[in-house]
């Protein structure tokens, strides 16, 4: 990976001029574990506090709707990719991550997908979105990033933990039985391609 976080040189585009090269997926880290939720301004309002203290990306994640470490790995590369391309849909790079693991552009739907009060499964992300200026963070201060989000948790679970709901996941993206019968994969294919088509669909 380049000092830029962009992956390869410019090419030249359709009439000539150079086109910068694609983001690749920007650095991050999950932690995923157990969060009571009394009120859900002030839970998010220290998950601010913290992108605000380091720079960092963070956003919450319903975890019973995330199917995998790389659904919101490949919604950070997309959403990295449109704010690049200034096709960003959401102001707030966590908002735009969340737009595209939710495979939607209506970001009052897509919100479903983030925490709500109550006690839950939660994985938050934290990334660096070294395109911004002052924003690019060191790994060891993208992992003390992470430790401070952890801090907010009840409980803290390995990062590699998955436990998703099939059933909520399947009400959420709108999955069929008759999808699913016609396709080779499973739940996290089917979501996945959700997350993909959502620049389709533009």
């Amino acid at each position: 990976m380049s000092e830029s976080g962009l992956d390869g040189d410019a090419a030249d585009g359709p009439n000539g001029e150079r086109t910068p090269p694609e983001p690749l997926t920007p650095p991050l880290r999950l932690v995923r574990g157990t969060a009571a939720i009394d009120d859900l301004d002030e839970f998010l309002a220290g998950m601010d506090a913290v992108a605000a203290e380091t720079g960092a990306v963070v956003q919450a994640f319903d975890a019973e709707l995330v199917v995998s470490e790389t659904h919101l790995r490949e919604a950070t590369r997309l959403a990295a990719r449109a704010i690049a391309r200034g096709e960003a849909v959401a102001r707030d790079p966590g908002v735009e991550i969340l737009l595209y693991a939710a495979g939607r552009r209506q970001i009052d739907r897509a919100l479903a997908l983030g925490v709500s009060e109550g006690e839950q499964e939660t994985v938050v992300l934290v990334a660096d979105f070294g395109g911004v200026p002052g924003a690019e963070r060191s790994a060891a201060e993208l992992n003390a990033a992470a430790d401070a989000v952890a801090e907010l948790l009840d409980s803290v679970d390995a990062p590699h933990v998955t436990a998703y709901d099939s059933e909520r996941v399947r009400e959420f993206y709108g999955i069929t039985d008759r999808e699913l019968a016609a396709t080779a994969g499973d739940v996290t294919d089917i979501v996945r391609e959700r997350v993909a088509l959502l620049d389709v669909e533009k």
